[in-house]
C-alpha cells in the first residue's frame, strides 16, 4: 500500500459520522406522507380511515348504553347545529363540519355522534341503576336535547356481570316474546323482548360472563345495528303495501288493453298507444319514488343478516333465538319489498312489449298508407304524362300552323317572280317539312330535359 492509498484510509476512518435523523423528525403519518416518499393516492388517507371509522366503546359491566337514531331530513347542517350546542354545554371544541363521527365527554358519560346516509345517532354511555327497570339518569336526552329530526328507533342496553341471580334482570321482558342466547363462545348472554318500554326504547340485556371490556362494546354495537338497521329496513313494507293495490289496478288496466289491441279497428292504434303510455308514465312514476327505498331495505337487510351471522348464537331451552325470532318476521315484510318491485320490473316490460308491438302496427299502417300515395302518385304522373305528350302534339301543330301561315304570307308576295312554281304547292311541300322539324326540335328538347332530371 503506498503512503497516498493510507492517506486516503485514514481519512475514510477518522471521518465523523452523521448523526442519525431524528424521530421526531420523520414522518409518523404513513397514510398522509406515503411508504417510503412514494406519491400518495389523494383518497388513501379515507380508504384506510374508514376501516377504523366506527370504534366501539370499551364498557366495563355494570354499564348502560342509549342509542337514539333519527331522520334528518334537514341535512347535515341540522346536525351541526345539535352537535354544537351540545359541545358548547360541555365546553369543548364543536366537530367539522365535514366530520362523520364525534365525541363528548358529559361527565358521568360520554356521547357518541355518527352520521350515517339518511340518519344520525346518538349514543350515550353512563352508570346503570341497580334495580331492574329502574330508569337511566344523568343522560342528555331530555326536554333540552335539541333533536335534530324525527325519532326512528331508540335502543336501551343494560350491560350487567353474570350471577346465579340472573332471572331478575329478564323480569321487564315480555315472556312470550323474549329471545335469549348465548354468544361470544358462551362469554356472554343476549336478552330481548323486542317491544318498547314506557320511554319508547327497546330494551337488551348482556350477561357478562367474562367479556374483555373491548368485546363489550363490540358485542353492544351489533346488538344496536341489529335493533336500528331491522327498523330502517322495515320503512321499505308501508310504501310496498301502499303501491301494492295501485300495481293490481295496473295489471288489470294492462289486460284491458291487451285485449283491446286484439280487436283494434283501423285508425284506433294510436288512442290506444296514448293509453298505454299515459299508464306507463304512472308506473315508472311509482318506481322511481320507491327505488330508494326499496333499494335501502334491501342493504340494511343484508346488514342485519351480517350481523346476525357475527353474533354465532348458540341456543338456550325454552328461549327463543334472535335469529329465528327476526327470520319470521323481516324475512316476509323484506320478500313483500321484492315481490312489489318485481312487479314494477315485469309490468313495466310488459308496457313496454306492447307499446313496441301497438308501434308496429301503426309503422305497417303508415307503410300502407304510404305505399297508397305513392300509387296515387305515379297515376297521376302516368295521367300528367299523357296530358304532357297531347300537348306536346298540339304545341307542333300550332307551332307548325303559325310557320306555315308566314310562309305562305311570304310565298304569295312573291309569287310573281317564281315563274312556273305555284304558291300552294310551295306551301304544300312545306307543311311536311316544318312539321317534321319542329316534331324533332321538341323531342330533343324533351330528351335534354329527361338527362337532367336524372
Amino acid at each position: 500500500m503506498t503512503a497516498l492509498d493510507k492517506q486516503k484510509t485514514a481519512e475514510r476512518t477518522d471521518a465523523p459520522k452523521a448523526a442519525p435523523e431524528p424521530l421526531e423528525a420523520r414522518p409518523r403519518d404513513i397514510a398522509s406522507a406515503g411508504a417510503f416518499g412514494f406519491p400518495v393516492h389523494p383518497q388513501r388517507s379515507v380508504a384506510l380511515g374508514e376501516v377504523h371509522s366506527r370504534p366501539a366503546p370499551s364498557v366495563t359491566a355494570p354499564r348502560a348504553l342509549l342509542k337514539l337514531c333519527f331522520v334528518t331530513d334537514g341535512g347535515s347542517g341540522v346536525d351541526q347545529a345539535v352537535l354544537a350546542e351540545l359541545s358548547r354545554r360541555q365546553g369543548v371544541a364543536p366537530p367539522a363540519e365535514n366530520a362523520r363521527h364525534h365525541r363528548i365527554s358529559t361527565g358521568v358519560g360520554s356521547l357518541w355522534w355518527e352520521r350515517h346516509t339518511e340518519a344520525s345517532t346518538y349514543l350515550w354511555e353512563g352508570p346503570l341503576p341497580d334495580a331492574p327497570g329502574e330508569n337511566i339518569t344523568g343522560h342528555p336526552f331530555g326536554d333540552a336535547f335539541p333533536a335534530p329530526g324525527s325519532l326512528l328507533a331508540g335502543v336501551r342496553i343494560d350491560v350487567r356481570p353474570f350471577d346465579d341471580d340472573h332471572e331478575k334482570w329478564l323480569a321487564p321482558f315480555d315472556r312470550q316474546t323474549l329471545c335469549m342466547s348465548s354468544t361470544e363462545s358462551g362469554f356472554a348472554l343476549i336478552a330481548t323482548d323486542f317491544r318498547q318500554d314506557e320511554h319508547g326504547l327497546t330494551r337488551i340485556v348482556i350477561l357478562d360472563k367474562g367479556l374483555t371490556p373491548q368485546r363489550t362494546g363490540a358485542l353492544a354495537q351489533r346488538l344496536f345495528d341489529i335493533e336500528i338497521y331491522r327498523t330502517m329496513a322495515m320503512l321499505g313494507l308501508p310504501l310496498a303495501q301502499s303501491l301494492s293495490p295501485r300495481m293490481r289496478k295496473a295489471e288489470d288496466r294492462l289486460a284491458e288493453l291487451t285485449h283491446r289491441m286484439r280487436n283494434i279497428e283501423p285508425g284506433g292504434a294510436e288512442y290506444l298507444l296514448d293509453d298505454i303510455t299515459a299508464l306507463a308514465g304512472e308506473l315508472e312514476a311509482d318506481a322511481a319514488s320507491s327505488l330508494y327505498r326499496f333499494g335501502a331495505s334491501r342493504a340494511y337487510d343484508e346488514i342485519v343478516s351480517d350481523r346476525l351471522n357475527a353474533l354465532e348464537e348458540e341456543p338456550l331451552p325454552g328461549y327463543d333465538t334472535w335469529r329465528s325470532f327476526l327470520e319470521r318476521r323481516l324475512a316476509p315484510a323484506m320478500r313483500t319489498c321484492r315481490a312489489v318491485e318485481e312487479r314494477q320490473a315485469n309490468l313495466s316490460r310488459k308496457l313496454a312489449r306492447a307499446a313496441n308491438l301497438l308501434r308496429t302496427r301503426i309503422d305497417v299502417e303508415v307503410e300502407k298508407q304510404n305505399r297508397n300515395l305513392l300509387q296515387s302518385m305515379d297515376r297521376r304522373a302516368k295521367l300528367q304524362l299523357r296530358l304532357q305528350q297531347t300537348v306536346e302534339g298540339l304545341s307542333v301543330a300550332a307551332v307548325s300552323y303559325y310557320i306555315v301561315g308566314l310562309f305562305a304570307y311570304a310565298v304569295r308576295g312573291v309569287s310573281g317572280q317564281l315563274p312556273g312554281l305555284s304558291a300552294d304547292v310551295l306551301i304544300a311541300l312545306l307543311v311536311p317539312i316544318t312539321v317534321l322539324t319542329i316534331w324533332t326540335i321538341v323531342r330533343r328538347i324533351r330528351a335534354r330535359n329527361v338527362e337532367r332530371d336524372r
